[in-house]
């Protein structure tokens, strides 16, 4: 724990000070109470030796260093929303994803996932997306038009076709993407290369994806290779289950007429763990869509974030006043009191 202003937290001076008027008024009141010729009386106003009758002003003192503490205004380390954070959501949009093993299909958990997702990052956060089945399409660029993304988002399905999967060159585009996202941030007065010696926390790569590659150029640890040499972490996610399997329309994938087939679809999460484990990521694997929206759920209360500072002063006040209540409600009931 830091402060804003720690040489206001000299007024914890005022604690020693409030137990020397304590014990120096808890000294006039033993004088006093030798008065009283009843023994009686004098136990109960005196209230004996017992340990209880110091609970209420040892609380009425942390309340008193609580409020101290306060007025420095603390400080706790936590991770606070960065307004040049950037998130690449990266969905995997091949026939594929029209498989039922996740309800209401791999594309529909997606798409819900994805909204879950934009309602929990940050709103400073920029965020783009971009679709791949054989090839990678930018469906929206980053911004913090979050409409912008949800009406690209419910274009998905207009997007897919029977086509492969091409998970490295879909991490390609996305670290392309993110690179340039960086390079208008830097721009200013002087030019510099873009250079990256460790992660940068202002670009991360959300991946999604239900199966193994198909298509494309690059090989996928290849892409992932790009990601870390960027110095941009990938938190991948395979959707789908071991025995999933896609129901191919009459004709698709070489199949006649009146002869529909079973084409098994199942993730690659040896792959996409591989990915994340590389760029300095992490994996998550969705059998479902109630683990899918749970994932897309803490990353979207995860990414777009660094590491700050925020200040705890109301919940130092907060805790203050109700150690003075607590301090309050014990010294009436403990209190003695004249027969």
């Amino acid at each position: 724990m830091s402060f804003d202003r720690p040489i206001l937290l000299l007024t914890l001076l005022v604690v020693p000070l409030a137990i020397g008027v304590y014990l120096l008024a808890e000294r006039r009141r033993m004088r006093y109470a030798v008065t009283f010729t009843n023994l009686e009386v004098l136990a109960s106003v005196a209230g004996g030796r017992s340990l209880r009758r110091f609970v209420p002003p040892a609380l009425f003192l942390l309340a008193l260093a609580l409020l101290c503490i306060a007025v420095a205004r603390p400080q706790r380390s936590t991770l606070v929303a960065s307004d040049k954070a950037t998130v690449i959501l990266v969905v995997d949009v091949s026939g594929s994803m029209h498989a039922t093993d996740v309800k209401p299909t791999r594309l529909g958990a997606a798409q819900a996932a994805v909204r879950t997702f934009l309602e929990r990052v940050p709103k400073r956060v920029r965020v783009g997306l971009i679709a791949f089945s054989s090839e990678p399409e930018v469906a929206a660029p980053p911004s913090t038009d979050r409409e912008l993304v949800r009406q690209s988002l419910d274009q998905l399905d207009f997007l897919q076709a029977y086509g492969g999967t091409a998970l490295g060159d879909a991490l390609a585009a996305a670290v392309e993407l993110g690179k340039k996202t960086i390079g208008e941030q830097q721009k200013g007065p002087q030019t510099i290369a873009y250079t990256v010696s460790k992660a940068n926390p202002l670009v991360t790569i959300l991946f999604l994806s239900d199966g193994k590659q198909t298509r494309g150029t690059l090989l996928p640890l290849e892409g992932a290779e790009r990601a870390k040499a960027a110095g941009i972490p990938v938190y991948t996610v395979a959707l789908g289950t071991p025995n999933g399997v896609l129901r191919a329309p009459f004709g698709a994938f070489g199949g006649g007429i009146g002869q529909p087939r079973s084409i098994p679809v199942p993730p690659d999460p040896a792959t996409l763990s591989a990915i994340a484990r590389v760029t300095g990521g992490k994996f998550f694997d969705a059998h479902s869509a109630g683990a899918l929206q749970s994932a897309y759920r803490k990353l979207g209360s995860k990414l777009g974030r660094v590491p700050g500072r925020t200040e705890v002063t109301n919940e130092a006040v907060a805790l203050a006043a109700l150690v003075l209540v607590a301090a309050g409600i014990l010294s009436a009931l403990w209190a003695p009191r004249l027969p």
